[in-house]
């Protein structure tokens, strides 16, 4: 039988991530915990000594097209709506400084 979590783990746990929860949010997630370690306990009480780990949850295959590269756009026309630029660029502020 698995441990039971009680409220000093949950408030441990809520410490950790970053949760709060009131008095009545701590007794649900306490209940929810130990409903989940009974559900783990439960899944260990299986004989899994012949089966194998399961790497994919399916057999399917992503089938990708070739890429092929191909000019989609001018650089005249990549630039005509840019809000600042030169001749041949976009320009961007600056975001990192020399020290």
């Amino acid at each position: 039988m698995a441990q039971k979590i009680d409220i000093k783990t949950v408030e441990e746990v809520a410490h950790l991530a970053r949760l709060e929860f009131n008095e009545e949010g701590k007794v649900e997630i306490l209940n929810d915990m130990n409903r989940m370690l009974a559900f783990v306990d439960k899944l260990n009480e299986m004989d899994t000594t012949d089966v194998e780990p399961l790497i994919y949850m399916t057999d399917e295959r992503n089938v990708l097209r070739e890429d092929e590269p191909k000019q989609t756009l001018t650089q005249k026309e990549a630039l005509k709506n840019a809000p600042k630029k030169d001749s041949d660029y976009f320009k961007v502020p600056k975001v990192i400084e020399n020290h």
